[in-house]
């Protein structure tokens, strides 16, 4: 029982340190923030082409229920972007990976550590951002209540981790190719396109969305988005979907990293 509980300890430890450390890095680099998360604001933007959209046309839904999916859409959206293709890239071009891999810890526990603590650091910026959206639509100013906004919270951290780890899962076909970020911008198509952020699933003929739902991008954006609106849906059904597709990008994570190490070790690194 002691190894337990001293292996425990020592985990929390590491995790703590990489935690203060990345926090603080990030908001060294608060300003530089500040454009990142300005960055995100594609759904702000749509947000009135559909207000437009919806005043020429019936859609289903009313310009108050567009304004406020997209204003949930962008919060969403703040705390599931993802970038670790770029940097796992450019650390095995570089040769950057090479010393990491003697350290007694897994490298994506760092990549982890900084898009983690990047979510409290941005999370200040984001608020402010949506406090001014709310000043121009007081409209569409709601809260959600406790039941919807806990759950929402908890499917925006599996939002973020699955859509880490399918996009670390990318990244590593960086050990056989120098342009392992052109597979997330292929992929990339897909996600602005079947996640939520360019339409609400609402709006997508029955057919189309029947299939779209089997599929990892709605679970992004769209499902976290319904919940904050307190929007019906089956909640069970995609977190169970949700599921499926991390273990699915797991075993296929680990099966890469394997096979990686020993071809970036046969070249020398």
């Amino acid at each position: 029982m002691k190894p337990v509980i001293k292996a425990i300890k020592r985990s929390l430890t590491i995790a703590r340190v990489l935690m203060s450390v990345y926090y603080a890095y990030m908001v060294e680099y608060r300003a530089e923030l500040l454009f990142w998360v300005l960055s995100g604001s594609l759904p702000l933007i749509l947000m009135g082409v559909w207000n437009q959209a919806t005043a020429n046309g019936d859609f289903g839904l009313s310009s108050l229920e567009i304004t406020r999916y997209f204003l949930a859409v962008f919060f969403a959206r703040q705390f599931s972007v993802v970038w670790v293709v770029w940097e796992f890239e450019r650390q095995v071009v570089e040769g950057k990976l090479s010393p990491k891999l003697l350290q007694p810890l897994d490298p994506v526990w760092h990549h982890f550590a900084s898009h983690l603590t990047e979510r409290f650091a941005r999370f200040p910026l984001v608020i402010l951002l949506l406090g001014f959206f709310f000043l121009v639509y007081p409209d569409a100013i709601w809260v959600p209540d406790l039941q919807h906004g806990l759950l929402a919270a908890l499917v925006i951290f599996l939002a973020f981790a699955v859509r880490f780890l399918m996009q670390y899962t990318l990244a590593l076909m960086a050990f056989w190719t120098e342009r392992a970020s052109a597979l997330e911008n292929f992929w990339l198509l897909f996600y602005l396109f079947l996640s939520g952020m360019i339409a609400p699933l609402e709006l997508f003929p029955p057919a189309v969305r029947n299939v779209v739902e089997w599929l990892p991008f709605p679970y992004f954006v769209h499902f976290p988005a319904s919940l904050l609106l307190g929007w019906q849906t089956n909640v069970p059904r995609s977190l169970g979907i949700m599921l499926m597709w991390g273990v699915i990008f797991w075993v296929l994570n680990r099966w890469l990293w394997r096979r990686g190490l020993r071809h970036y070790s046969g070249m020398g690194a």
